[in-house]
């Protein structure tokens, strides 16, 4: 069983015009777009939102392929790692693939290779520009909840400092370039990066 968990708990801050998760790529909901992106590799999809997201979040994704669950923030907005925290809780599968809300363009052949290819290790992390991809991610599930939820308590919150309690496997930049996946780690954070990205989808019908 292979299981996803979308990422779309934070304020949408930078992007200023309400909920980034539910805003229209081309006419498709942002979430929707990620959500089927991923829909051909896996059997079960987590949802990791606020209480106040849940609805419209439904109504985005409804009807969709595979089950979803929605795994609550507890406390609102309360950053990438409690987020993570939150919703590999109730995932039974090993390995969960962790994507963030705001990537339309996430490559399904990537999706299939993180899935398919992840080594016996606690995680297979892209590297691009230097850094580590973490919301584009497959984490062994268990001891990524365990990271999460200690740097959560006694550091800084930062999904790179729970990254760096796992046995990391990377996927270097050099063969996302050689396949092609580097447009998939594009994020919409901006009003104006939504347009881009609707004008992208609108002149590409294959995007």
């Amino acid at each position: 069983m292979a299981t996803a968990l979308l990422l779309a708990g934070g304020f949408s801050t930078r992007y200023e015009a309400g909920d980034k998760a539910v805003a229209s790529v081309a006419g498709v909901p942002m979430i929707r777009r990620v959500a089927d992106r991923l829909a051909h590799a896996i059997d079960s999809l987590v949802i990791n939102c606020r209480a106040e997201q849940e609805a419209s979040l439904r109504s985005a994704l409804a009807g969709y392929a595979h089950p979803i669950e929605y795994a609550l923030d507890p406390v609102p907005d309360a950053g990438p790692v409690a987020g993570i925290e939150t919703g590999l809780a109730p995932i039974a599968a090993e390995y969960t693939l962790v994507v963030a809300c705001d990537m339309p363009f996430l490559d399904r052949e990537l999706v299939e290779y993180l899935l398919e290819t992840v080594p016996p290790r606690e995680a297979l992390v892209p590297v691009l520009d230097g850094w580590y991809q973490t919301t584009q991610a497959v984490y062994r599930t268990e001891p990524m909840e365990t990271a999460c939820a200690r740097v959560r308590r006694e550091e800084s919150g930062r999904i790179l400092d729970a990254v760096d309690r796992l046995d990391v496997a990377e996927l270097s930049e050099r063969a996302l370039t050689e396949r092609g996946w580097k447009p998939s780690f594009e994020n919409v954070n901006t009003a104006a990066a939504l347009e881009d990205a609707t004008r992208r989808f609108e002149d590409d019908e294959q995007c």
